[in-house]
């Protein structure tokens, strides 16, 4: 590095620019810490996953984790069975038990859905809810987000220092990524890309798209209601003002798709279903009662279905 910092220095000398004695010491640091943030520039797309992965296990210890056990994760777990892989990284999904509504998808594969989000959604508006953060996978935007965390501060500084290879992070780096990508604000064409990756993903996995409209009118209802209290509110809506004509872009490619939106009935009768399949603490004998037929089903198979869930416990 030394060498390099040299060479740049003479050639900046044979061109005539003799820095100020004052100044060569910043000159150098400068050269330095430029090296370095080109350096951690240079990381593949393995060690960014890698990163994800253990800024979410540090996440998921710092968070009340719901149980294999607990009715919240039997119902993530029945409603995302299809969810394999995206963008060749393997999904795994938990629930967070907190009362706060919000839910993301890291560029490793991992999927964070809070039980404050559960209760408010019925399955198909949460599993459109998660294909739109799948969305963020599948379009880089996540991948992009965490890089540009690394190359802040003294993430930099650690990731040169590895000299290529995985730098160890500490607890609070960790932590401090996490709570990026938890809370991380993409731009206004890449929550449009997210909401027609999110819709393609949940069509090829044979789900109902129309619960992405369902969720987004929801949100949309509340963020104009009672502003932007919520963290996932915020982030979707706050600085996105084109909201409705998302909605509309989405409705249009329900119609197009030959996907109509479930009655009033079909709903109300899903719902009933559901409170009795939580009302069994989520037990597996219980579980037709969380998917039910309706005449949105599509050429591709795909069914609605809605659920009711008991209030959340605040960690």
């Amino acid at each position: 590095m030394k060498k390099i910092i040299i060479s740049i220095s003479i050639a900046l000398a044979a061109a005539g620019f003799t820095p100020p004695a004052s100044a060569q010491f910043d000159l150098g640091h400068a050269l330095q810490a430029g090296i370095q943030g080109i350096q951690a520039m240079t990381l593949s797309d393995e060690q960014v996953a890698e990163y994800a992965r253990q800024s979410v296990k540090q996440m998921d210890a710092e968070n009340t984790v719901a149980p294999d056990n607990d009715p919240y994760t039997r119902r993530l777990r029945s409603i995302t069975a299809a969810f394999k892989s995206a963008d060749g990284l393997p999904l795994n999904f938990k629930v967070y038990k907190t009362s706060d509504v919000n839910a993301f998808a890291c560029p490793d594969g991992s999927v964070r859905v809070f039980s404050g989000l559960m209760d408010m959604m019925d399955d198909d508006e949460l599993l459109g809810v998660i294909g739109h953060e799948i969305g963020h996978v599948e379009k880089h935007h996540s991948r992009k987000q965490m890089k540009q965390q690394l190359l802040q501060g003294a993430f930099v500084e650690a990731i040169s220092s590895a000299g290529g290879r995985l730098a160890t992070l500490s607890q609070s780096q960790l932590s401090q990524l996490g709570q990026a990508l938890a809370s991380a604000k993409y731009s206004k064409k890449q929550e449009e890309e997210a909401d027609d990756c999110g819709y393609d993903f949940l069509r090829r996995n044979g789900k109902n798209p129309w619960g992405m409209v369902s969720a987004f009118e929801k949100m949309s209802a509340m963020e104009k209601a009672y502003g932007a209290q919520y963290s996932y509110l915020q982030k979707m809506f706050s600085d996105h003002p084109d909201t409705d004509k998302r909605i509309k872009s989405m409705k249009k490619r329900c119609k197009k798709d030959g996907i109509t939106e479930p009655t009033a009935a079909e709903l109300k009768a899903a719902q009933a279903m559901n409170q009795e399949y939580y009302n069994r603490g989520g037990d597996n004998k219980s579980k037709s009662s969380v998917t039910t037929s309706s005449k949105s089903s599509n050429k591709s198979g795909t069914k609605s279905s809605s659920s009711k869930k008991k209030p959340s416990k605040r960690k």
